[in-house]
């Protein structure tokens, strides 16, 4: 019984704890035994907080036979990327230096997903800040994807990622500033959405104004779309806090995880132009666009000009604008803990992170201003597109995952590539700020997971989780996942 209540859908079990089937003590018991039982394996947990989810329960069962009125997410255990403020509790970000650390506050989603009646599992594994797309620090070493230990659950949101795919929670929020909610998802075989930038709030501080370049974004993993869409009719909608935050438009994401999505017309892109693609990949991306278009929806493959060359868009945009930020991450990390990441505490960071906060504090405001230029050219492209359909979709990755111990492959289908960033498509919505998600595809000869990433219009969130849905109907991944029962 453990084990089917821990791959249970988030919706089901929402629905069984709210008509009295299962107590939300019980379902916390479940996930608190898989994650004992699974979570030195995968390393999906940094933080387990067992005594506080089970009192949490016991109130969400009092709750119940009470009569009370509950939310929409009562009962429910979630786990948290351990960049995000739960308070009172252990918040490394992944960090050495931080080991010990408490967040004072809870972050706006956090606040979000208690006031609907979710219940705090733990914090989940990432790299220092964020600041690779692989699960591994210095601190806590790597994440694992379930589906091969070793091989690792991408990042930087991977625990959260390995957690659901792994059944050690039914929903877990991870940030997206590069792709660090599609990629971990597309290693570990499980949605991952990234919606509009400002429709789920960021309340960051000490610097309210810093999620914009590139654009970051809350967003969510889970094993279904209905799941995903459970979760952001909770998180979406404005925040005082957050100067980007969208009005809220009335979407109702659970409605469109259901509707007819026959009326969409999807544009399919192997490559935008510019990533080598390894063969493994293409094939079974190229399989899940066959579905789609049996599942009904009109889909044509186009060429999308994003205006610069692979590496142009790495080092001449993406690159100048992330090493600005991590120099401006080190500034603060001095003023307010006295830390000196380029001097000396180098050596309690992580290499890249040094050598990013170095360059950026060589970049004057004029090379950091300019990269917007080449930001717009990708905008434009991606606008191109759009204006003649309504969704684009791509590979996540241009391989599937990879082993412990990498930032990525330094080639790909025979094209030398930058081992950092040169092997995800997902940084493309990062700097349109469009809402995508990644879908599981299917597996390769081998056994790894692939993702399809799914885009859509700015602020067309619904269109995403209804063509997100209608590959999921026909290619279903629900028996995939190594663990399921």
């Amino acid at each position: 019984m453990t084990k089917e209540l821990c791959f249970e859908s988030a919706a089901d079990l929402v629905d069984d704890i709210r008509n009295g089937v299962v107590s939300p003590v019980a379902v916390v018991d479940a996930y608190l035994d898989r994650i004992a039982e699974r979570n030195d394996e995968v390393n999906a947990y940094v933080t387990v907080l067992g005594e506080r989810a089970r009192e949490a329960a016991e109130e969400a069962e009092r709750a119940v036979e009470r009569g009370d009125d509950l939310g929409p997410l009562h009962g429910l255990p979630v786990a948290i990327k351990d960049l995000t403020e739960v308070a009172g509790v252990r918040m490394t970000f992944g960090a050495k230096p931080f080991e010990d650390h408490v967040a004072e506050r809870d972050a706006a989603v956090v606040r979000r997903l208690e006031d609907a009646g979710a219940i705090v599992l733990g914090k989940t594994n990432t790299p220092e800040f964020g600041l690779k797309v692989t699960t591994d620090n210095l601190l806590a070493g790597p994440t694992s994807t379930p589906f091969e230990i070793g091989k690792n659950a991408g990042g930087s949101s991977g625990g959260s990622a390995a957690a659901v795919a792994d059944g050690m929670a039914p929903l877990a929020e991870g940030s997206d500033a590069g792709g660090s909610v599609r990629i971990p998802s597309a290693f570990c075989g499980v949605v991952g959405f990234k919606p509009s930038y400002g429709r789920v709030p960021v309340d960051s501080r000490p610097d309210a104004f810093g999620t914009h370049t590139p654009f970051i974004h809350e967003g969510v993993h889970a094993r279904t779309v209905a799941d995903a869409a459970l979760a952001l009719d909770v998180l979406s909608g404005p925040d005082p806090c957050d100067p980007f935050s969208l009005p809220d438009d009335g979407t109702d994401f659970k409605a469109a995880a259901e509707r007819d999505a026959t009326d969409l017309s999807v544009a399919y892109t192997p490559d935008f132009g510019i990533f080598p693609i390894d063969p493994a990949v293409r094939s079974v991306v190229e399989a899940a666009v066959e579905d789609l278009r049996w599942a009904g929806l009109s889909v044509e493959e186009v060429e999308v000009d994003l205006g610069h060359t692979l590496d142009e868009l790495i080092q001449d945009t993406s690159m100048v604008q992330w090493e600005v930020s991590v120099a401006t991450l080190a500034d603060r990390l001095q003023e307010a803990f006295d830390l000196d990441v380029t001097g000396a505490d180098s050596d309690q960071f992580p290499d890249g992170m040094v050598e990013m906060a170095e360059n950026g504090r060589e970049h004057s405001g004029v090379e950091y201003t300019r990269a917007s230029r080449g930001r717009t050219d990708v905008f434009d492209g991606v606008q191109d597109v759009f204006d003649e359909y309504d969704i684009v979709v791509s590979p996540v990755t241009t391989v599937p995952p990879f082993e412990n111990g990498m930032l990525g492959p330094s080639e790909v289908n025979g094209v030398e590539v930058d081992s950092r960033s040169g092997w995800f498509l997902t940084m493309v919505y990062n700097l349109t700020g469009h809402p995508a998600a990644s879908v599981p595809a299917g597996l390769t000869d081998d056994g790894l997971p692939v993702g399809l990433q799914v885009a859509g219009r700015r602020f067309a969130d619904e269109d995403v989780l209804a063509a997100s849905a209608a590959l999921e109907a026909v290619r279903p991944w629900r028996d995939d996942y190594p663990g399921a029962p």
